[in-house]
């Protein structure tokens, strides 16, 4: 019998990739505003930040003014190009289809607006498989802060117990979340952060993508 009746996640390099979509529209935001745009690997490194965090990591200025206006900037561009150049791994979507199958209650938590997830999910026809989206715009303070994760799971739990709730991820963030919301902890490295760096934090699980994952941990 599986032991978890709830499986949230994230959804960046966890679900799916919108690389292409962040890159330009992070490129786009910087030249806007005239700082120089990083290497590409150095704007993958920030998928999974705030918008405010991106700025701060890819140009060392803590501006609060300058981060609002890159924000502005980004979002913009991310309204033209994001949800076309997304795609959802091809892992994701059987084990999604599996969970609800299962009768297994799921849902997203991500710094990502929630209806930028709801765009993807429409687009690769996977609507129906998540229970539960919480973006950056349903909270007050974003990841690792755990108020996005506790709430989706008052959400689809009812209550507060955390106990039967995963929360899989791939980033730091990620994982420093669940501890801070005493929730049960996967990672898959299918974005920037190894499973050494991942040993740090308490985890059930590490694979190599979330098919492995769902074979050993959670199926």
């Amino acid at each position: 019998m599986m032991k978890y009746s709830t499986v949230i996640f994230d959804f960046d390099y966890t679900l799916g990739d919108t690389t292409e979509g962040i890159i330009e529209s992070i490129s786009y935001a910087l030249s806007q505003i005239g700082q120089s745009v990083p290497d590409r690997e150095q704007m993958r490194k920030t998928i999974g930040m705030s918008l405010t965090k991106t700025y701060a990591f890819l140009t060392g200025d803590e501006s609060k003014q300058e981060a609002d206006h890159f924000a502005r900037l980004f979002k913009e561009k991310a309204d033209k190009v994001m949800t076309a150049s997304a795609t959802m791994y091809p892992e994701a979507v059987f084990l999604l289809k599996e969970l609800k199958r299962q009768h297994i209650k799921t849902g997203i938590v991500t710094t990502k607006y929630r209806h930028r997830i709801e765009g993807i999910l429409a687009k690769c026809g996977m609507t129906d498989y998540i229970d539960g989206i919480i973006g950056s715009d349903n909270v007050k303070i974003e990841k690792p802060n755990p108020q996005g994760l506790l709430s989706m799971v008052m959400l689809l739990t009812n209550d507060s117990f955390v106990s039967q709730v995963l929360y899989v991820g791939d980033s730091l963030i990620d994982a420093e979340t669940a501890q801070n919301a005493g929730v049960d902890f996967a990672a898959v490295t299918t974005g920037t952060t190894s499973a050494a760096e991942f040993s740090a934090f308490p985890h059930i699980g590490i694979a190599d993508n979330l098919g492995q994952l769902a074979r050993l941990y959670i199926l």
